[in-house]
């Protein structure tokens, strides 16, 4: 069995009911929900969440919401982690056993269902114990800045200073989007980021964080260029 689990708690401060909040015309969970629908990879998709608003939206689009949230895994403070796992067990009480489950954030609408199949194919090839999207930095984090205790400006790696920026290492991030995983990697809390993962690497454009109302608009503005892109595309 193949599951995705989408946690989506309703106590969102930065972007309140950022979960449920309209984006380009659909409640942003919506987004991922179909994404996960079209990929045809999963047995079940389950929403974890502690909100009723967002369980009846998760449900009107396809998902499941089998349980409830317990409160002590929706404050503030809770990882990720925790919440995937309460999800995997609750499931397995229901459906038995899973092989592979899908951890997929719930404000991610640039991804997509090929996206998806291809992390399942790519971990069904390997050993890995994870398969997740990342992207690249714009710019060479080797010449990355900080601001000193006296407000001027010094290197976090000077060494570099003088280096051509062709001839950095090209270094790359977590899209937050999609996480792959064997169901056991889960429960024994393996870590995510480590050599036995596998990077789907996204295109920059296809990938925003969404922690702020301003996120949030160049993320409608750059899906609304990839849609336009998409449709003036010769038939």
């Amino acid at each position: 069995m193949k599951i995705a689990v989408i946690p989506a708690r309703g106590g969102s401060k930065r972007i309140p009911h950022k979960n449920v909040r309209p984006f380009c015309g659909k409640p942003m969970i919506a987004w991922p929900i179909e994404a996960a629908r079209e990929s045809g990879c999963f047995d079940h998709i389950v929403v974890s969440t502690d909100d009723e608003e967002i369980a009846r939206i998760a449900l009107g689009s396809g998902a499941e919401v089998p349980f409830s949230r317990p409160a002590e895994l929706s404050d503030d403070y809770t990882a990720t982690r925790p919440v995937v796992i309460h999800a995997i067990l609750e499931a397995e009480k229901l459906w038995g056993p899973a092989e592979f489950t899908c951890c997929i954030y719930a404000t991610s609408p640039f991804m997509t269902s090929p996206d998806i199949r291809n992390g399942l194919d790519v971990l069904m090839q390997s050993d890995a114990d994870f398969a997740f999207a990342v992207t690249t930095f714009p710019y060479p984090i080797q010449r990355a800045l900080k601001r000193t205790a006296n407000n001027r400006v010094a290197m976090f790696h000077p060494e570099h200073r003088l280096t051509r920026s062709q001839d950095l290492e090209e270094a790359y991030h977590d899209a937050g989007q999609f996480y792959w995983g064997r169901t056991r990697a889960f429960l024994e809390d393996r870590p995510t980021f480590s050599d036995a993962a596998i990077p789907i690497v996204l295109p920059r454009s296809r990938v925003q964080d969404i922690d702020t109302l301003e996120d949030w608009r160049r993320a409608e503005l750059m899906f609304e260029a990839l849609a336009r892109s998409e449709n003036e595309k010769p038939a």
